[in-house]
Order: structure tokens, then C-alpha cells, then sequence
């Protein structure tokens, strides 16, 4: 799966969980939280998604590597090419 699609996925899934939040202007290499009001249980949520609409788990030790979206791409990627 191309780095596009898997970053108009982490928008969709945040716009559902942080529904107040302007996602236009996601700078892909600063931490999503320093960006963006989102608090622990929101990443939870994000995780959550993630599990519930494509099957795809995130170990707790892997959270670290979603900080970003350039992390979320490089990391999810894989995971929705093995997944689809």
C-alpha cells in the first residue's frame, strides 16, 4: 500500500476520534500529539481502530514508532499490505 493511502487512513481514523481538529495542515515529521489535542486515550482509540477496521494489532512497545505520520506510514504500511 502506497504512503498516501496509508496516511489518508491515520486522517480518516483521528478526524472519527478527534472530531474538532483541523488534520489540513499535518506536518508528517512532528509528533502527532505536539500537533494535534490529542491525550493518551485518543492514541488508544487510534490503536483501537486500527484493530477493529483493518486487523491490524500494535504491541504496546511498537506505540513510540506511531509518534508521527511519517512513523505511522513507515510502520503501518507493511502491516496493510500483509493485511489486505
Amino acid at each position: 500500500m502506497d504512503a498516501q493511502t496509508v496516511r489518508k487512513i491515520i486522517i480518516d481514523i483521528i478526524a472519527d476520534i478527534a472530531v474538532d481538529e483541523d488534520l489540513s495542515n499535518i506536518d508528517d515529521n512532528i509528533r502527532l500529539r505536539e500537533q494535534l489535542d490529542l491525550d493518551s486515550m485518543d492514541f488508544l482509540d487510534i490503536v483501537m481502530e486500527l484493530k477493529k477496521r483493518y486487523k491490524i494489532e500494535v504491541p504496546t512497545e511498537d506505540f513510540m514508532k506511531l509518534a508521527t505520520m511519517n512513523g505511522c506510514i513507515e510502520y503501518l504500511g507493511p502491516k496493510f499490505a500483509l493485511s489486505t
